[in-house]
Formats: C-alpha cells, sequence, structure tokens
C-alpha cells in the first residue's frame, strides 16, 4: 500500500495556522473566563473529534484529557453518553451542544436543544463552550482534510510535536 501524500495545511501556510492557534488560544482564556472546566473542554473536544471522524485531534485530546485526570473509563463511554452514569448534567448539556455543532448543517441549533442547554449552562458558559466548539471544528477540517497521520502510540515521528505537546491549541 503507497502513502498518499497530501498538502499539509499547517506547515504550508503557517501565518493561518499561527493565526488560529492564536484564536484557539483566546478562546481557552474566553472559556478559562467563562467557567468552563478542564474537564468539560477537553470532553467536548474528543468527543467533537470523534463524531467529525478525526484521529488525530482525538489522540491529541485524549492525552490532555489523561493529564487532566480523565480516565480511561470516563473517555470510553463518549460515544454512549446518553446511556452512560459518568457525566455531570453541565457535561451532559456540553456534549449535546457538541453535536449541535458537529451536525450544525442540518438545522443550526435545534431550539430544543438551545433551550435544554440554557437551562443548565449560563450565557457566559454557553458563549464559552460555543467558541470551544467552533475551533475544535476548525482544526478537525484541517486535519481531516489533509490526512494526518496517526502512527502507533510509541512512534511520534509522523505527529505533529506542535500538536502533541499542547503547544498548537
Amino acid at each position: 500500500m503507497t502513502e498518499e501524500r497530501r498538502v499539509h495545511l499547517s506547515r504550508s501556510a503557517p501565518p493561518a495556522y499561527q493565526a488560529l492557534s492564536a484564536f484557539s488560544k483566546t478562546v481557552g482564556s474566553l472559556a478559562a473566563e467563562g467557567g468552563i472546566d478542564a474537564r468539560l473542554k477537553e470532553l467536548v473536544q474528543i468527543h467533537t473529534s470523534q463524531l467529525n471522524g478525526c484521529a488525530y485531534c482525538v489522540r491529541v485530546h485524549v492525552e490532555r484529557a489523561g493529564k487532566e485526570g480523565i480516565t480511561p473509563d470516563v473517555i470510553a463511554q463518549l460515544p454512549v453518553w446518553r446511556e452512560s452514569g459518568v457525566f455531570s448534567e453541565r457535561e451532559r448539556a456540553g456534549l449535546e451542544l457538541a453535536e449541535a455543532f458537529v451536525f450544525i448543517h442540518e438545522e443550526g441549533v435545534p431550539d430544543d436543544v438551545y433551550n435544554r442547554v440554557g437551562t443548565i449552562l449560563s450565557e457566559q458558559e454557553y458563549v464559552a463552550l460555543s467558541w470551544i466548539l467552533v475551533s475544535i471544528n476548525a482544526f478537525n477540517r484541517i486535519a481531516i482534510a489533509g490526512r494526518y497521520s496517526v502512527p502507533p502510540r510509541d512512534d511520534l515521528d509522523g505527529e505533529d510535536r506542535d500538536a502533541a505537546s499542547g503547544a498548537a491549541w
């Protein structure tokens, strides 16, 4: 099997990637100020990346989640969060909103989702979480379009070291 070569957007247009990275850091500050804790932030980014099919970003955010003390059991429950008992009401609201942002092309954020999430999260939390979701969806699209490699964990040579270290976003 031959390896397909794709343009690596972050390397091919560093100023654009640096701008997105700076945007993401602004979003991270907004999230912290808005009361979005690291656990919720990582959970929604993993779930968004799973739904978008971005193995690259799943790996990056699972690694960060582990550093935040999120257990493999909790991460394994993300695809079945509605049936799982390991997520708080706030986390469930965040995961539901994450799904709405992934499938935003279908009907925007549906009124029932918006209203339900709005009874759980404050406006400031909703805004901060929404910007996190905008950011991770953008990163997912860059990695998916470029088919960024996801080698076995013991071989990070094929990965973008900035992303692996958390320096990119």
